[in-house]
């Protein structure tokens, strides 16, 4: 509701229509400034004040957004929020109820990781078939981290509950400033030169991008893609992810999953040794009890040499007869092969030959006869059609109807009337015989017109 000018208000009203008003015009800002008066109370809010040269401005933050910022704000940071320009009531004072947080220049150095990974990408560099296998039975460790920092003594602790046999070789290294990077890969390098452990660990713990850009670097992810020793990248927390990530044979989400994924758990091996142990003392012992029991079978097998002496006479006397029994199998078959052989060369004889030979000579000429009879049969039938055929057809036949031919002293066919003329010679062939005749007249007939 709109009030005039001489209305009055309460300073409740005033500053509850302030509020209103700052709320809608700037529901959504983003600025950029500077932390100063940083406040964290026991609620989990966060309290500060956000300045640049020329001014400053009130901002809170409330636990349940502090807890989604993925870094340690403090005094003198540079930052970027985001969130909707409101008024504390009870004080007057304006303010900015933030929303989100990050360091200022994110935005550029998220587009330069963005663009280092598309080149890397487009290069094959994170490609699956240029990964090594981790090895499975690992003695040494090359750790490459700050030998101060929490990520080399969460490595450690883990390796030690877990399996404290593997032994750990650490390239102390720079993993935040403008030197890290370098650092990082020369002990790369100085690992794969030394050739003493089997994988290495290149880690530290989280911060914020400004942080971790170390592991962002083209030369170190180079390095990382041409070490001969296999690499696991554990760098920040589980929601951070550099280019290192990216290249590497493996990545961890921290420093202690990486520790975890190289080691085997040795209340495993011990479980795995009892029971190979229990199983080996159970092998033994049975095949203990195996040999005892072919010992005592050797034993009631051993029979006096009287005994064995009449078992092989007895094997000798059933081969006799089985050698006697098959003489005569054999004797019987080539007996049988002998009287087929002579009945095969019975039917071959000379003699039976000739009378199948006869025999199929009688056939054959019987055929022979049968076949020319019906080919003249057949010959006769279409002879006497064709005659028949051609008698229709013939001019005699014609002639013999009354017609003539006629034609010229030089035996040219005359068909018209033109061909003559009076007083010329002409014959006509009839039916039987032949007539001269002399032309007395020639009439011509008019011949019509074809349209």
């Amino acid at each position: 509701m709109l009030q005039t000018g001489n209305d009055v208000f309460t300073v409740s009203q005033l500053n509850q229509r302030a509020k209103q008003l700052l709320e809608i015009t700037f529901s959504s800002v983003k600025v950029e400034g500077e932390i100063s008066n940083l406040s964290r109370p026991s609620s989990g809010h966060w309290y500060f004040t956000l300045k640049d040269k020329g001014a400053q401005v009130r901002c809170a933050m409330f636990r349940s957004r502090t807890a989604q910022v993925n870094f340690q704000p403090k005094e003198g940071d540079k930052i970027v929020v985001r969130g909707k320009v409101s008024l504390y009531e009870n004080r007057g004072d304006y303010q900015l109820i933030v929303d989100a947080m990050k360091p200022a220049g994110e935005g550029q150095l998220q587009q330069a990781f963005i663009q280092l990974k598309q080149k890397l990408g487009a290069e094959g560099l994170f490609n699956p078939e240029h990964k090594q296998a981790l090895p499975t039975d690992i003695k040494r460790i090359a750790v490459i981290t700050s030998p101060t920092g929490a990520a080399i003594h969460d490595i450690l602790t883990v390796l030690n509950r877990r399996f404290p046999a593997i032994e750990v070789d650490i390239y102390p290294a720079q993993v935040q400033g403008q030197e890290a990077a370098q650092q990082i890969i020369w002990s790369i390098k100085q690992a794969n030169s030394d050739a003493r452990a089997d994988v290495i660990i290149v880690g530290r713990g989280g911060g914020s991008i400004e942080d971790l850009w170390s592991f962002n670097d083209e030369q170190l992810a180079r390095t990382i893609f041409h070490s001969q020793l296999p690499i696991v990248s554990a760098v920040g927390h589980e929601v951070d992810f550099t280019i290192a990530d990216f290249v590497a044979d493996a990545r961890a989400p921290t420093p202690s999953a990486a520790a975890e994924m190289l080691s085997p758990d040795q209340e495993e091996y011990l479980s795995r040794l009892n029971t190979l142990s229990t199983r080996l003392e159970n092998s033994i012992q049975q095949q203990l009890q195996n040999k005892q029991w072919q010992l005592q079978s050797i034993e009631r097998g051993l029979q006096h040499p009287g005994d064995k002496l009449s078992q092989y006479s007895q094997t000798l006397d059933m081969l006799e007869l089985r050698l006697q029994q098959s003489q005569k199998n054999k004797f019987s078959q080539l007996m049988q092969r002998l009287t087929k052989g002579q009945q095969r060369l019975q039917q071959q004889t000379p003699a039976n030959k000739l009378q199948q030979i006869e025999a199929q000579l009688g056939y054959l000429q019987q055929r022979l006869t049968s076949g020319m009879k019906q080919l003249l049969t057949n010959k006769g039938e279409r002879l006497q059609q064709s005659a028949l055929l051609l008698n229709a057809v013939s001019p005699l036949q014609t002639l013999g109807r009354g017609y003539a031919i006629l034609q010229t002293d030089t035996e040219t066919v005359i068909r018209d009337s033109h061909d003559v003329k009076k007083g010329d010679l002409v014959s006509a062939r009839i039916g039987h015989g032949k007539i001269e005749l002399i032309v007395e007249k020639v009439k011509h007939e008019r011949k019509s017109k074809s349209n």
